[in-house]
């Protein structure tokens, strides 16, 4: 991320200001805090589950666009996150499987999830206040706060093994945070923030189907129609928009 930033001649706008400055480091240590939350989450309730709750996002920035930007979201915005939401439900195959574990230990990851769904969708909005700060630099500031923060984590319980585990480690960090979340918020930036909520959605879909092309999990008929449902609210809602 340094030397993308470089390159580009940006360097000089990671240095922080008062006006910016808050807002920069509070969104980096709300998305550590939310991904931290989510793999907590997924060593108590199933893989399914999570994603269902951390993807609530998108009603909480709809909300928060609304009380705290008074933004007017629209009828149309709030039915179309809402039948994706239920899409994502039927996606996940939730419906189709019964919870195991604790069951204490199954509720303290659903409010795992819960919260880090709220640490999103508040950075989600807090981008939004950041449209004039170049692509890239909220990203390495994301990369610079969960170094200093969760460093001492593998200093105390060991580093991963030299080999393949570093390569994905590597991909997780040039692919995942580098390049998405930089793609990200350049979309944020130029996006209203009800129809952010709603394209919000692509993400799990895509992940369910990927899920299927290269892993092998096959689709059951439940699944396919949440995708299916998803797809069509996301379409419904920009239809509305081009009309």
């Amino acid at each position: 991320m340094s030397a993308w930033v470089i390159l580009r001649g940006q360097a000089r706008f990671l240095l922080l200001t008062r006006a910016n400055g808050p807002w920069v480091l509070s969104a980096s240590a709300l998305m550590v805090l939310s991904w931290a939350l989510f793999f907590g989450a997924v060593e108590r309730i199933s893989a399914g589950v999570a994603i269902v709750l951390f993807h609530v996002q998108p009603m909480w920035v709809l909300m928060f666009a609304s009380l705290w930007l008074k933004e007017a979201i629209g009828g149309q915005r709030v039915v179309a996150v809402s039948v994706a939401m239920c899409g994502l439900v039927l996606a996940t195959g939730i419906v189709e499987h019964t919870a195991g574990g604790a069951l204490q230990q199954y509720w303290m990851g659903v409010a795992a999830c819960l919260a880090g769904s709220l640490c999103m969708a508040c950075v989600t909005i807090i981008a939004t206040r950041l449209r004039d700060m170049p692509a890239g630099i909220l990203a390495w500031w994301q990369c610079a706060v969960g170094t200093m923060l969760l460093w001492l984590w593998p200093m105390r319980h060991g580093w991963p093994a030299w080999g393949m585990s570093w390569a994905w480690l590597a991909g997780l960090g040039l692919i995942h945070t580098g390049l998405a979340y930089t793609l990200m918020y350049i979309g944020m930036a130029r996006l209203h923030t009800a129809r952010i909520a709603v394209f919000q959605f692509v993400y799990p879909a895509l992940a369910i189907v990927i899920d299927w092309l290269v892993l092998d999990q096959r689709l059951s008929g439940v699944q396919i129609a949440g995708i299916a449902l998803m797809s069509a609210a996301i379409w419904f809602a920009e239809r509305g928009r081009r009309g």
